[in-house]
């Protein structure tokens, strides 16, 4: 019978369903990032271990599964850095900066734990990325504008 013919079954219209991507580069965290990292293994540890009890589907298994997987990945390769020092902009740091006549203020984090709502940005983030190194009073280049950010004050988080 030729394969034009032929029933498909439903599964082969189906979007494959990929694991979730890791982010590129070292996976470091504060303190806070790892026991956040820390708890989102126990708390997808206990969602299957609910979902077995509750006879959860195959598909709905393999889902909390794949997030599981993330979570013990993030665990496995987490790069717990030491408190920052001094005054420049750094991992681990909170930096208060002026950028387009607007002040801001963010910490810089490890990728899991960013929130850039809440004032948390990754540290391979763009804005991360152009405030690490400099210190309070220089100037930074951003979005192909020489000079400007200009930092008004870094610290500890």
């Amino acid at each position: 019978m030729s394969v034009a013919f032929r029933r498909e079954s439903d599964e082969e219209h189906l979007e494959p369903k990929f694991e979730l991507p890791i982010p590129a580069g070292p996976n470091l965290v504060t303190e806070r990032g790892a026991a956040l990292i820390r708890a989102k293994v126990v708390e997808w540890e206990a969602r299957i271990a609910a979902a077995v009890e509750a006879k959860a589907t195959e598909e709905e298994l393999k889902s909390l599964k794949r997030d599981l997987r993330y979570w013990n990945t993030r665990h496995a390769t987490m790069d717990v850095q030491p408190l920052a020092q001094g005054d420049e902009a750094a991992f681990g740091t909170r930096v208060r900066y002026r950028l387009n006549g607007k002040d801001n203020e963010v910490a810089i984090v490890g990728d899991d734990e960013a929130d850039p709502a809440a004032g948390l940005v990754s540290f391979s983030s763009p804005i991360a990325r152009a405030l690490i190194g400099a210190g309070e009073g220089d100037y930074a280049d951003f979005a192909g504008k020489a000079d400007a950010i200009e930092l008004l004050g870094v610290k500890p988080i």
